[in-house]
């Protein structure tokens, strides 16, 4: 029986195994099927568990980086979208 751990840091679940069912492509992302401890069937996506592919980025890097370029692009548009939602004046 295969099983698959959460591995989200931030998730209540982090550390537990469950059952896996199956890998699928749905939501526009890549998520993991199981089943809980209920036997009821769920679903994480698969980068948040043990399941998902080691990120090439984060392999090569070594640790050395604590960001991804990516995330930073990603990170600089929404600070720019913030920051041009309006005339706050001195706020």
């Amino acid at each position: 029986m295969r099983t698959v751990r959460v591995t989200h840091p931030f998730h209540p679940w982090l550390g537990r195994e469950f059952v896996f069912v199956a890998v699928r492509r749905t939501w526009g992302e890549d998520r993991v099927f199981f089943f809980d401890v209920d036997g009821v069937q769920r679903s994480l996506p698969s980068g948040w568990t043990d399941a998902a592919r080691p990120d090439v980025v984060v392999v090569a890097g070594g640790g050395r980086s604590l960001l991804r370029v990516e995330d930073l692009l990603v990170l600089a548009e929404l600070l720019e979208g913030l920051a041009g939602g309006g005339d706050h004046g001195d706020v």
